[in-house]
């Protein structure tokens, strides 16, 4: 995975080759120059390269084949284009084929070194998910989790661990950190794996039906118990019963269920017979239950009987690196679904989706990829398919880009920055319009002038003293 980067240089112009050939092996990159697009055409063929720097214009075989046989014969091969200003469309054009980037001539051996070190970096990225995908493969992936992060590999040690027993199980997070997943893994990884798994959505029902649910009830036991009903214990006999926010129960229902956890037996809603069952018992909890026990709010001794193994699931702010594997796997799962060509997310994206927090965690990040999957137009994901939320812990300029999704004018943009950029320096000098304009470096004249032509003031109001 961390072998020396091969980079393939097609240009018929000595001075141009010779220049980045010797910048590039300074890098500490393996190097090898051809001086036209049939030689290189031909090094495609037969070797593989991490990237290849080529010039649009070529005697013969021009960029835009080296491009098409690149993608013939070693697709994940990143394309970088040189051209001169006046083809900067035909490279644009190139763009959208799959070249990733180019640099017009005159161009600094310092950028030309930066633009590579990205596509290096992209390429590493895109080997280490593929590694974790197929080398890795069951070790870090339980019931669809999938991760690679310390804290999350010593979780599915743990669960490779209580899967193989009947105890009960804990399971702590923040929503959609992915706790019935762990549920499901920790089942279906156990010798119950062949029986019943019956989930119960305690926050879902009210105290009433919640105990009729649980324990079954016998006919006539309250208004439209017309028959007798088997209730989620006795269906999950043998098998796994998964309690997904227990923190939620009533405490007369938890008065109920201690028993039933106690003694592995109750009587149905209505009834007198004595029910007994073999059930595994997982619990989830968004709520923190030692504290609510603390409080009053949760039986204490039901707290210690569920709380025998627990395992606390992390955000995904707190385990950033699996937010890129995590992306790669929605990515291709939402593609297929719909159909859609999307091989890649920019740059800019995967620098966003790093520097977002994800209150929501995994659940936000999945509907993230899934709506920039549907919104996504270049076979590319850019910025402005992300929501807003993510969009927004960038600077203010990128949010002005971002929303003006590169349809605008270069003078409409600088308009609308300006006007932001106005209205956010006024907020930070807390509405004093004179230090907002030293902040600015323009006249408290000029302030106002601006702020009546963007439509921030009426023409009465706030009249500048000279």
């Amino acid at each position: 995975m961390h072998n020396t980067p091969n980079i393939l240089i097609i240009d018929d112009e000595p001075l141009i080759r010779l220049s980045i050939s010797d910048a590039l092996r300074i890098e500490g990159y393996n190097i090898q120059s051809v001086e036209s697009g049939g030689e290189g055409l031909e090094a495609v063929k037969n070797n593989v390269y991490d990237v290849v720097i080529t010039d649009l214009k070529l005697p013969g075989v021009d960029g835009l084949h080296i491009l098409k046989g690149c993608k013939q014969y070693s697709p994940r091969t990143k394309i970088l284009m040189i051209t001169a200003y006046a083809t900067v469309e035909t490279a644009v054009e190139a763009m959208r084929q799959g070249a990733y980037d180019y640099i017009t001539k005159p161009f600094s051996m310092d950028e030309l070194i930066l633009v590579v070190k990205r596509l290096i970096e992209l390429r590493d990225l895109e080997d280490e998910n593929i590694y974790l995908k197929e080398k890795i493969g069951d070790r870090y992936d339980f019931s669809g989790i999938i991760a690679k992060s310390n804290k999350m590999r010593d979780i599915f040690e743990k669960i490779k661990v209580v899967a193989q027993s009947d105890t009960t199980v804990l399971i702590s997070g923040e929503s959609g950190t992915g706790k019935e997943l762990v549920a499901n893994a920790i089942h279906y990884n156990s010798p119950r794996k062949d029986e019943a798994f019956v989930k119960v959505s305690c926050a879902a029902l009210p105290e009433t039906l919640l105990e009729a649910e649980l324990f079954g009830h016998e006919k006539g036991a309250f208004t439209g118990a017309i028959k007798q009903k088997k209730g989620r214990f006795e269906l999950a006999h043998k098998g796994t019963l998964f309690l997904d926010e227990i923190g939620e129960v009533s405490p007369s229902v938890q008065v109920k269920l201690l028993r039933a956890l106690q003694e592995r037996e109750f009587e149905r809603l209505g009834g007198t017979e004595t029910i007994n069952v073999d059930v595994r018992i997982i619990c989830a909890t968004q709520r923190d239950l030692k504290k609510e026990a603390q409080k009053g709010r949760f039986r204490e001794d039901l707290y210690y009987r569920l709380n025998v193994v627990p395992i606390h699931l992390p955000a995904l702010r707190e385990r950033k690196e699996d937010i890129l594997i995590l992306v790669d796997h929605f990515l291709d799962y939402y593609t297929k679904q719909a159909n859609k060509p999307i091989k890649n997310l920019s740059i800019e994206v995967r620098e966003l989706l790093l520097k977002y927090d994800f209150p929501g965690n995994v659940r936000e990040l999945e509907n993230s990829i899934e709506r920039a999957v549907t919104l996504c137009r270049d076979g590319e994901i850019q910025p402005w398919d992300l929501p807003e939320d993510i969009c927004s812990c960038c600077d203010a300029g990128f949010k002005v880009a971002n929303r003006l999704h590169y349809s605008e004018t270069l003078t409409n943009a600088i308009g609308v920055f300006e006007k932001q950029y106005i209205v956010r320096v006024i907020e930070e000098a807390k509405g004093n319009k004179t230090l907002a304009a030293k902040i600015l470096g323009i006249s408290r004249k000029t302030l106002w002038e601006k702020c009546k032509q963007y439509g921030m003031i009426k023409d009465k109001e706030d009249i500048p003293t000279a």
